[in-house]
């Protein structure tokens, strides 16, 4: 159903009803996106100024493995059972992916100077600042970015990993750039998707809660990953 046929739906008084929840919801889309990003920028920082935990996890295979596990298994699990969970439950698991994210990221500490992953992250959060209010506030239905933008994650999956083997400097320059241009525009994408989800909740419940919650992880995840893009392009590697 595309934007258009949404707002159609709506009774005039659903769509008071929802208007009154949407800013409550958003508000929480944003706060535990921000909160997600703190919890990940500390851990990864304070991983990475400990030796003693940074010869664990990068010396020993079965720890670090374990980790990129933990992530995959904490994404689904909280994607495919959050009807089921409760929203203490859901909460507690984004605040775990984000620790385990932070420890697993620790390691661009190491490959780049503070300074830069620093001014990468402003730049980032500058851009999808102003993609996220791109998405919110357009009348132009992006429904159909999501299926191009899905497939182009796939090639980049997938290149990436061919990559790993051929170790090519410029299929990694063309992976990058691809990269950004992906997580741009899905911020927008996700950020309308989001907020016509919400436009949907008649009050700011549990439920309405829990759908809010999957926003903020999907928009968490975007950040991420343009941060990461950018970093593999403006950043300064140490010597």
């Amino acid at each position: 159903m595309d934007y258009r046929d949404l707002s159609a739906a709506y009774s005039r008084e659903q769509q008071l009803e929802a208007s009154a929840a949407l800013p409550v919801l958003l508000r929480k889309v944003y706060v535990w996106m921000t909160l997600a990003l703190v919890i990940t920028g500390f851990t990864a920082y304070n991983v990475a100024t400990s030796e003693t935990i940074m010869m664990a996890l990068y010396s020993n295979q079965a720890i670090f493995w374990g980790l990129i596990i933990a992530e995959f298994a904490l994404v689904f699990g909280l994607s495919a059972a959050i009807n089921k969970l409760s929203l203490t439950v859901a909460t507690l698991m984004f605040v775990l992916y984000s620790v385990v994210n932070g420890a697993t990221l620790s390691i661009l500490f190491l490959v780049y100077t503070t300074s830069s992953i620093v001014n990468v992250f402003f730049i980032t959060a500058g851009t999808f600042a102003a993609m996220a209010a791109y998405g919110y506030f357009t009348k132009t239905d992006l429904t159909s970015w999501g299926k191009i933008l899905i497939m182009a994650l796939i090639g980049i999956i997938i290149a990436s990993v061919v990559n790993i083997f051929t170790k090519s400097s410029g299929l990694e320059t063309i992976i990058n750039y691809l990269g950004v241009l992906v997580f741009v525009g899905l911020t927008a994408y996700d950020s309308q998707k989001i907020k016509l989800m919400l436009m949907q909740a008649n009050d700011a419940g549990e439920g309405a809660q829990k759908i809010a919650l999957l926003g903020a992880l999907s928009l968490y995840l975007d950040f991420i990953n343009l941060f990461i893009y950018l970093l593999r392009i403006l950043g300064s590697r140490r010597d």
